[in-house]
């Protein structure tokens, strides 16, 4: 007789994100308190990298992470030369949007990590993602989903955003990942992301909603809607980088990071102006 499921306690669930360095780690401070905010009971975990400072990983302590060290998975010279910042936006250069100088695509991979972490169900977010209301309904969700990487029209919706998906952790995954991931001359354009989708070709929708793209607001502004909104992902430009070339454009997005990053009152979300829209 088949043993019964066993029901997911709290501590069987993790919202999981990735800290690479100390820019990141800015980015995971916002989330974490945004998180906290929605009552969630599930843990609040954040892998993370040797090369993120202490007192950077001692800040994301106090606003309620478990912190997991993690490495890189083991691959070789050849395929890290491949996923270098040079090689990745060479072969395809980012026409879209803006990476900021110190992102670095092959730390993208470390988020495999994830399938080795001792949870039943983790919720997986990018650092630089904001969760404005509770998303625990995303644990009941099946492994692999994600929303589609809707940057400025309906072509988007073919594809898979790796800021937001569910995951089932198991070794046995990680380990066929691994067999898969640094095959002979195996180059993955978007590095995690095109992985993922590859990996997992019949992945599952989440609603667009549940990981709205800043670029939404700038491109398909009639797409936004605050009461729809459920965790907004500031892909591309970041809103703490002094640097940030559409910072003026974004100038709503980005206080609304800046009052969750800085401990103020949270607005109304529901109540907040919509991007300037002539079609609306």
């Amino acid at each position: 007789m088949p043993a019964p499921e066993r029901a997911a306690a709290p501590r069987d669930r993790a919202y999981v994100t990735l800290v690479t360095n100390a820019d990141f780690a800015i980015g995971a401070g916002a989330l974490l308190r945004s998180l906290a905010l929605t009552g969630t009971s599930a843990d609040r975990v954040v892998m993370h990298t040797a090369a993120v400072p202490d007192a950077a990983l001692a800040g994301l302590v106090a606003r309620g992470a478990q912190l997991v060290e993690v490495d890189l998975p083991p691959t070789s010279d050849a395929f890290n030369e491949a996923h270098s910042r040079r090689a990745v936006h060479e072969r395809a250069p980012f026409t879209k949007g803006e990476k900021p100088a110190f992102h670095t695509p092959l730390d993208n991979f470390a988020k495999l990590r994830l399938w080795r972490l001792p949870y039943a169900r983790v919720v997986f977010l990018d650092a630089d993602t904001l969760v404005l209301r509770n998303i625990d309904r995303l644990f009941s969700y099946p492994e692999f989903s994600a929303a589609p990487n809707v940057y400025e029209s309906l072509v988007d919706f073919r594809r898979l955003n790796s800021g937001v998906f569910t995951a089932r952790p198991d070794p046995a995954t990680f380990d066929a990942m691994l067999a898969r991931l640094d095959a002979p001359g195996a180059i993955w354009r978007r590095t995690d992301q095109t992985f993922l989708e590859a990996f997992f070709p019949r992945w599952h929708g989440l609603p667009v909603y549940d990981n709205l793209l800043q670029y939404v607001w700038l491109n398909l502004p009639e797409l936004w809607d605050w009461r729809l909104a459920n965790v907004i992902h500031f892909q591309d430009e970041k809103p703490w980088d002094p640097a940030n070339p559409k910072a003026d454009r974004l100038a709503p997005l980005i206080a609304l990071w800046r009052a969750f990053h800085d401990g103020d009152a949270i607005p109304d979300i529901d109540a907040l102006p919509g991007p300037p829209c002539a079609s609306c």
